[in-house]
Order: C-alpha cells, then sequence, then structure tokens
C-alpha cells in the first residue's frame, strides 16, 4: 500500500495546471474553488463522480426502523438531512420539537435551517469539522439518547458506526438513499489531470468502475475525509493531499497550502 504524505511529492512535483474536482460545478460564482482558480492560475474541472437514489417509504419500511422512537439524529451531510426530510414528508411524519441533531460540521448544522428552527441547544457539531468532534459532542449526551444515523446503504461500515458500538451507543441505522456511480468515461480524459479530488469512498469506487485498469502514473490525489482516505490507500494510489486536517479543514484549505508550496 502506497504511504500518504506530501513532502515527497511536492519538491520534485511539476507545475500544477488541471485539476479535476469530482463534485459539480459550485453555482455561486464568489465559490472559494474559484478564487482558488485565479490565485494560483489553475484550470479547474468540475465532474461528480457519483449520484444519490432516494430511497423511498415503500422500500424503506423493510428495514422497520421506527425513526420517530428516535431522540437523536446523526448527519454527516446536506445530503443526509435533505433525504431524511423528504422521506419524513413521505411518511407523513411529525418530528418532535425537542430532537436532537448531531452533525459532522458546522456547514452541515447550518444547512439544518431549511428545515427547522435552529436552536443551539438541539444542534450540535464537531468543533473541527472531523468524526472525531462530533464523537467528543455525542459522547457527552450518549447515555440518555437514542440516535438514528441517517446514511447512504453503501456506507453502513465504517468510522461512525464502529465508534457507536464500540462507545454501547443506543442507535439504529437509517438508509434513506443509496449512491451509483455516474458514467464518466466517455466525458473526461482522465490522464491529463495533474490532481484528482476525490470526497467519498464511493467516488473512489467510481474511478474503477469507470477506469478498471486505471493507473496513477504521476497524478496527485487529495482525499477529504477518513473514510475517504482510507479508500485511497486501499485502491492502491498514493495519496497526496488530504483535509480535514490541523490547518486544513475543508479540501480549499489542503489544495491552497499545497499549490503554494508546489508551485513556488
Amino acid at each position: 500500500m502506497a504511504k500518504s504524505g506530501t513532502k515527497a511529492t511536492t519538491a520534485t512535483t511539476p507545475k500544477i495546471k488541471k485539476i479535476l474536482i469530482s463534485q459539480p460545478k459550485p453555482e455561486s460564482e464568489k465559490s472559494p474553488y474559484f478564487e482558488l482558480e485565479r490565485k494560483h492560475g489553475v484550470e479547474l474541472s468540475f465532474m461528480p463522480f457519483i449520484q444519490l437514489e432516494a430511497i423511498l417509504f415503500k422500500e424503506f419500511r423493510k428495514q422497520k426502523v421506527d425513526v420517530i422512537a428516535h431522540t437523536s439524529i446523526i448527519f454527516t451531510s446536506k445530503n443526509a438531512i435533505d433525504h431524511y426530510f423528504r422521506l419524513a414528508e413521505e411518511m407523513k411524519m411529525n418530528i418532535n420539537q425537542e430532537t436532537k441533531y448531531f452533525c459532522t460540521t458546522e456547514s452541515v448544522a447550518l444547512y439544518l435551517q431549511r428545515y427547522i428552527q435552529y436552536r443551539k441547544r438541539k444542534v450540535f457539531f464537531g468543533a473541527d469539522s472531523s468524526n472525531k468532534g462530533m464523537f467528543d459532542v455525542i459522547n457527552k449526551h450518549k447515555e440518555i439518547e437514542k440516535f438514528l444515523y441517517v446514511c447512504s446503504e453503501n456506507q453502513q461500515d465504517n468510522e461512525i458506526v464502529g465508534w457507536l458500538k464500540s462507545n454501547k451507543c443506543d442507535f439504529s441505522l437509517g438508509y434513506m438513499y443509496r449512491t451509483v456511480s455516474n458514467n464518466i468515461k466517455e466525458t473526461i480524459a482522465i490522464k491529463k489531470f495533474d490532481i484528482i479530488c476525490l470526497f467519498t469512498p464511493s467516488g473512489v469506487k467510481s474511478l474503477f468502475d469507470n477506469f478498471p485498469t486505471y493507473k496513477q502514473n504521476g497524478t496527485l490525489v487529495g482525499g477529504f475525509g477518513s473514510n475517504t482516505l482510507k479508500a485511497i490507500e486501499d485502491a492502491g494510489l498514493q495519496l497526496n493531499i488530504k483535509a480535514p486536517a490541523p490547518q486544513s479543514p475543508s479540501m480549499i484549505t489542503a489544495l491552497d497550502k499545497f499549490l503554494t508550496e508546489a508551485n513556488k
């Protein structure tokens, strides 16, 4: 397995010109991605490697999960929030106003304002935008709460599930959507990019679903989130840029830091 890191690569890395972001293009021209593009003189291409399919109420019922019985909900993404409230509407479910919400990042937590009246006493998030930060918060409530972890059916065995089990939390998994690979092989020339940024284990899977014989061959790889970093290394790829990190809480800040050093 290749070792992760940046020191061994930045000294000999040719000037970075083309970067592939495996997510949809930001709608706002004020996105920090475009500022990054201007600052470093690079060309960013956006291409979502995955798409989400909703698990509808008829299918969800087979999981035999009593959503109302849970006093706290765990969200790791805005997509999870959308699907939770979408399914709640399909089920004609009245959500208890005292329900607590635990989120990995402040950005995810603030997204709840689309659906609920935001009150800090019932919305919590990790201080450092990491799973560990969220675990520290959950740990203070685990004795009295019954948690529902809203997730993709593709991501049921991960760091969060492992922590909930090992810390003897009362929890259930609610699979409310699934992740499928987008067909991108006819759309992009994968070998032309100097950096490929991946954000989910499903995105790593999609890379090899579309390009089964893919070899890194000097291309740099960035990953966001502990599960994604593990998936990248398990796939035999060298990990060059990783986030979140103490000085790089987002992929944008990690890229900025890396490009500043690499393009000196």
